[in-house]
């Protein structure tokens, strides 16, 4: 089957009235990445040679999201919605360049499994005209059956249209099928729309080419594979069963999660073995982190680089851009972006690191702050090997602490310090006094005047 070609129709033309939202209902998210996304993945771990995406509400929209997830995706537009096969028929041209198999999908199945789409192309490779994917839900209510006879299918039945027998069969219709390329065009353009709503069932191909007696057969999915989503329960559910699958995949990779059901992976994270995830994390699009490493509770990472046996947290926050070097310390209610923690150095609490970096083996103390934006423009702060930041310090970029460089706690630093000195940016203490006893007096006196104005 390997050298059999293949191009994946996807559908996503839908309106998805039921979101009620704006945007077209494949391009809502599940785990950092639209839902029509995911089905492309999948297509194209069962081995696609060509896309077809079939739009229609958004088609803008659809078109510039698509040139991130499928920059080689063909696109076509269903100007009117008038069924599944009229949608395929769509992508008529792309459909007529000779592909093996074909195989049609629908954007808003994104748990779909590469393994249920290749066991489709496989059957065809083995000779079946058409091979139909079912699943069995636990309620079968609703959904079209798959009538089969001698192992060969004769029939999709709509719920409404089936007898008593019929009703009871638990392999229901999941929508998608392969086709092999040889047939598809004509068994599409057989298709009639002599029903209630005058439309073009894809599904009356099957009655199709089995009149014409040719092979149709039906493979299996998984219930989870084969989920529709309608509205945002439903894709609440689908990000959940997502998440399941990947803190499961990690774990058996050796990631340490302690409380597996409060982390959140992003569709692109990647996690090393040895790693220890403590509760309530949230990995976002981008981040990578190497082997060994702990990211402790409540911390929030998006776009980051960690390296090998780096600590980070808890409630910590790496912004895009963070690169923290191996056994780099990013602690409690810190923030990084676009900035570079070198090798050792310790970033430890209350603390805003952005576009900078810390040297190796540097210290920055409680509420240092990198003062990189001037409301227009962003500088770089750069802070040497070996440099110690005491407390309370504000970095006014553009800036270079040298290496080994010592900042006094509480100093306001706007010029750059050379290797090995000691900075003080802020004034010297004054002591008067009796002035706390007189201030207080003035206070307390200018309160009671208030008061006595407002009564």
């Amino acid at each position: 089957m390997s050298q059999r070609s293949c191009l994946s129709v996807i559908l996503a033309a839908g309106e998805g009235t039921r979101m009620k939202s704006a945007m077209p209902k494949v391009l809502h998210a599940i785990a950092g990445l639209p839902m029509v996304a995911h089905v492309v993945k999948a297509a194209e771990a069962a081995g696609e040679t060509g896309l077809a995406l079939v739009i229609g509400h958004g088609a803008d929209e659809m078109k510039k999201a698509a040139q991130k997830f499928a920059p080689k995706a063909e696109t076509f537009v269903q100007d009117k919605r008038l069924g599944t096969a009229h949608a395929v028929l769509a992508a008529r041209e792309a459909i007529s360049k000779g592909y093996d198999d074909i195989l049609v999908m629908f954007g808003d199945t994104p748990l779909i499994d590469a393994g249920a789409l290749a066991a489709a192309r496989q059957k065809l490779a083995e000779g079946a005209a058409v091979a139909v994917i079912g699943f069995r839900p636990p309620n079968p209510t609703g959904y079209g059956r798959l009538v089969e006879k001698g192992g060969r299918l004769v029939a999709i039945r709509e719920e409404k249209d089936c007898s008593e027998e019929e009703k009871k069969i638990g392999f229901c219709n999941a929508g998608m099928m392969a086709v092999a390329g040889k047939h598809a065009l004509r068994l599409l353009d057989k298709v009639g729309n002599s029903n209630a709503k005058g439309e073009f069932y894809l599904t009356d191909i099957v009655e199709i080419a089995g009149a014409e007696g040719l092979d149709v057969v039906a493979t299996e999915a998984s219930f989870e594979s084969a989920l529709g989503i309608n509205n945002r329960a439903e894709l609440a559910e689908a990000e959940g069963i997502w998440q399941g699958r990947r803190r499961r995949e990690a774990m058996l990779s050796g990631v340490t999660l302690i409380a597996p059901e409060t982390v959140y992976f992003s569709h692109d994270t990647e996690i090393g073995a040895d790693t220890i995830v403590e509760p309530n994390v949230w990995f976002g699009p981008g981040v990578k982190i190497a082997s060994g490493a702990r990211i402790h509770a409540f911390s929030h990472i998006e776009g980051a680089t960690i390296a090998s046996n780096c600590d980070v947290g808890p409630f910590a926050r790496l912004r895009p851009g963070a690169d923290l070097k191996q056994k780099a310390k990013v602690g409690n209610f810190c923030e990084v972006k676009q900035a570079t923690i070198e090798e050792g150095a310790k970033v430890n609490h209350l603390t805003y690191i952005g576009d900078a970096r810390v040297g190796a083996g540097a210290n920055l103390g409680a509420g240092t702050i990198t003062c990189n934006y001037d409301g227009y423009s962003k500088f770089f702060t750069d802070i040497g090997e070996g440099a110690f930041v005491g407390s309370n310090s504000s970095l006014v970029a553009p800036l270079t602490i040298g290496k080994g460089g010592y900042i006094a706690s509480g100093s306001v630093i706007t010029e750059s310090v050379p290797d090995d000195a000691l900075a003080f940016g802020r004034a010297r203490q004054k002591t008067l006094p009796g002035k706390g006893r007189e201030l207080r007096e003035r206070f307390a006196s200018a309160a009671a005047a208030k008061k006595r104005v407002a009564e």
